[in-house]
Order: C-alpha cells, then structure tokens, then sequence
C-alpha cells in the first residue's frame, strides 16, 4: 500500500469535533478517556456501554484546555485519520500505577520533563500507510517544543495480535524512531527517547 498525505498537528478545540467523529467512525466508545477516568475496571466498562457521551465530552473538553495532549493527523478531504495521545507522564499517573509498570525503578528520579506517548487510533482502512509514522514523528517534535526531555511509550509486542491490541503502537514504529528499550518485558516493554 502507498502512504498517505497526511497533515499532522497538536489536538486543539478546532480538531476536537473530527476526533470525535474518528472515535464514532470505528466504533471506539474510550475516546482516549481510559488514562483520565478515576473510577475502577467495571465502572470503565459501565461508562464504555452505557455512557460512551460522556467519553466523547471530556474530550472534547480536554482538546479545548491549554497544553499539548495529542496530534492528530488530517488526510487531503481535510478528515482526521489518525490520532496519537501524547502529554507529559505527571497527567497520566494512572498509566504509571498500573501493576505492570508499577514502581518500576526506571520511573524515579525528577519526571517534571518526561512525557508519554499514550494511545494511537487510525482508521482502519487505513492502517499500514504511514499515519502512524507521521504522528509519532510529528509527536517528537511537538514535545520538544513543548520542553520534553524524553518520551516513554509503552508498545505491545505485535507477533500474532490483532491490530485493534495495538492501541499503544507497535514495538517496530518506535525502534525507527530512536526508542530503545529501558525495560524488558515479555508482552509490554518500556521504550524511552532522550529529546
């Protein structure tokens, strides 16, 4: 497949509507929200099934703060096709508290200019044509305007698994974008780029 020209820019309230509309388009009800969302597993899924608005709302809302908290990427009829979570790793405690990462010694130290590629989304369709690349690349740049020192991701290994389990990117996408590995892990292993 042949890639795509894609444009790619910092979420902001202009965006937010065409992200939506992207979540909408392939049926996922997280609406990034999953790193945000205070209340445990099964009141996630209660929201996902029964209250998906309120997803789409608190982004919407957050697209409208100030910061940096996500690039999207347009493709040539002006849609948004692709969508990368990226803000800085004191926003998402709870990506860090999970108990595979959980006081992990490669998270001490003064993390005031560490940020966080969290989730990717790309429509389906098309999938394997660069918006993914452009994202993450655009990302990098983004953060180090913004002051990243260094950018953690958090791939899963993608032998065997459904591109749909592949919401935090695929391990290859960050290798060729400098990443390395800071700590192994058989299914999640945690990638760092000094900035």
């Amino acid at each position: 497949m042949s890639t795509l020209a894609v444009r790619c820019e910092a979420l902001d309230a202009s965006a937010a509507d065409a992200l939506g509309a992207l979540f909408d388009r392939v049926g996922s009800t997280c609406f990034c929200r999953y790193f945000h969302f205070e209340g445990d597993k099964n009141a996630w899924l209660g929201r996902l099934f029964h209250e998906p608005e309120q997803n789409r709302a608190e982004l919407a809302e957050h697209a409208r703060a100030p910061g940096l908290h996500g690039v999207v990427a347009r493709i040539d009829d002006g849609r948004v096709a692709g969508w990368m979570k990226l803000e800085p790793a004191l926003a998402l405690p709870k990506l860090y508290e999970q108990r595979t990462y959980k006081n992990l010694p490669i998270f001490g130290g003064d993390r005031a200019h560490v940020w966080t590629v969290g989730c990717f989304l790309v429509e389906p369709e098309l999938r394997r044509r660069g918006i993914a690349r452009a994202l993450l690349a655009r990302g990098i740049e983004l953060a180090r305007a913004a002051g990243a020192r260094s950018l953690e991701a958090f791939p899963r290994r993608a032998e065997g698994v459904a591109d749909e389990q592949l919401f935090t990117g695929p391990l290859a996408l960050f290798a060729a974008e400098g990443f390395t590995v800071v700590h192994e892990q058989t299914q999640y292993p945690v990638l760092r780029r000094d900035l």
